[in-house]
């Protein structure tokens, strides 16, 4: 789905024990010290249709067609109630998984990534950029049980996790506005990984002061007077 909005869209995507929340965190932070609204959020969500789906994760998964059509309709509440709204103000909007997630996750189990991913494009708007945190199903794994202290759920099985990896990977081959990311690194360095990408790429061409660029960023009169978004966006991001 096209949009008109001036929001930002900025989705984190990976299996799970990837690192996305951690770095969902840090980024709205960046957002909040310089003083840009943000919005994070995530999915599936805590409606009626996310519980239902949560529950499938712990006691056994639903068939690859109920899932689909708990997610999608997850998914329209949500962009009807938190993500358009948002955007609409021309406010940010981070989301903890989006829809490249449902084209992984039920492409993995015998979906047709063809057609989900038609569909997910047709309903739902298109992130600005779509941050891929890329781990192997072992270091995924080991998080959640070490890192976490839990149990995997059905969804985080070693062999799922792989193929759903596959799917993400193939994902970033096809989709431009997709940015991976090496999770296996620590913390500190995903999280500065993030931020150039974010910095030289979306966030520049959404918030430089200038609207042909930024051509001399050390000497903007726009910079140097704080009236520089992106300029303040930059200086909290430690870049």
């Amino acid at each position: 789905m096209n949009r008109d909005a001036n929001g930002t869209l900025i989705a984190f995507e990976g299996i799970d024990g990837a690192g996305k929340t951690t770095q969902v965190n840090l980024l709205a932070d960046v957002f909040r010290a310089a003083g840009e609204p943000v919005r994070k959020s995530r999915e599936p969500t805590d409606g009626p249709w996310g519980r239902k789906i949560r529950a499938s994760a712990a006691n056994g998964r639903m068939s690859v067609g109920d899932e689909l059509h708990a997610l999608t309709e997850d998914r329209k509440e949500h962009v009807r109630d938190v993500i358009a709204p948002v955007l609409a103000r021309g406010e940010t909007v981070i989301l903890d998984r989006y829809f490249y997630s449902t084209i992984a996750y039920q492409g993995s189990t015998g979906g047709d990534t063809v057609a989900i991913a038609a569909q997910m494009l047709e309903l739902f708007p298109v992130p600005d950029v779509v941050v891929l945190i890329d781990v192997p199903a072992e270091v995924g794994r080991a998080r959640i049980q070490e890192g976490r202290g839990e149990k995997p759920n059905r969804f985080e099985e070693a062999s799922n996790l792989r193929a759903v990896r596959a799917a993400f990977q193939a994902l970033a081959k096809m989709h431009p506005n997709i940015m991976r990311v090496d999770g296996t690194q620590n913390v500190e360095a995903v999280r500065r990984d993030i931020m150039r990408g974010l910095i030289d790429g979306v966030l520049k061409r959404k918030y430089c002061a200038k609207g042909y660029g930024c051509d001399d960023p050390l000497l903007c009169a726009y910079r140097m007077t704080g009236a520089c978004r992106w300029a303040r966006l930059c200086r909290h991001a430690g870049l």
